[in-house]
């Protein structure tokens, strides 16, 4: 009996998620896309993160800690030609299951890459006002936060060198490489978690990571930047 090979990866990359995780993979449960692989990467939690992912039905691997080296650890452990990367503490808008098939199917996205709008799940205006320069920084930029997902064909990823295990900046690294002509805005919300911009303040966030992106820019390696970047 041949088994049919997963449409698509969702490849979540997870550390001390217990609180969000759950949210995030009942999302992905509850979705209407056949032939979903899901994937949690673990990178050394000492919360309930690898039981609560078992549990709710993902297949959980190790991977040294860092998004970079998680996310790509979890590719190598699909043959899925289509490849979904999701933070642990996103859930995304009614309607995103749909939006992913749409740009699978569409044979123009085979060398492109898709992100969705960034909101928070915070009403402040200090929020409406971040997810606003994230948003413009995306679209005129073709710099979008990791928090938006990113969904392209393994080909393509593969072409284009994949994630680099480093401890920051992954995301950045894999877009640059993209370019913002083949970056894809999909309509409808990423929501993420809030917390970490509200502990220290939205606009010092804001201005904490423009001071580790243009870090990165100038050529500061990554390793560095993680103490910076908190």
């Amino acid at each position: 009996m041949t088994v049919a090979m997963p449409a698509i990866a969702i490849i979540i990359p997870a550390l001390n998620a217990a609180t969000t995780l759950e949210a995030t993979l009942g999302m992905v449960a509850d979705s209407a896309l056949p032939d979903v692989e899901l994937i949690v990467v673990e990178g050394g939690s000492h919360d309930a993160t690898p039981t609560l992912a078992a549990d709710l039905g993902a297949t959980v691997i190790e991977a040294p800690r860092g998004r970079g080296s998680q996310m790509a650890t979890g590719v190598s452990h699909s043959d899925a030609p289509w490849l979904f990367f999701l933070h642990a503490d996103t859930r995304l808008e009614a309607g995103w299951d749909a939006r992913l098939a749409s740009f699978m199917a569409d044979p123009a996205n085979a060398e492109r890459a898709g992100v969705f709008h960034l909101r928070f799940d915070d009403a402040s205006p200090a929020a409406r006002r971040l997810e606003w320069i994230a948003n413009r920084r995306s679209r005129w930029l073709g710099l979008p936060y990791g928090d938006q997902g990113l969904i392209l064909s393994r080909p393509f990823y593969e072409a284009l060198g994949g994630f680099e295990p480093i401890p920051i900046m992954e995301d950045v690294a894999l877009v640059r490489r993209v370019g913002r002509n083949r970056l894809v805005h999909l309509e409808g919300d990423a929501i993420t978690d809030a917390r970490r911009y509200q502990k220290g303040g939205y606009v010092l966030r804001m201005l904490h990571n423009l001071a580790c992106l243009t870090s990165y820019f100038i050529g500061v390696p990554p390793r560095w930047l993680v103490r910076l970047y908190g």
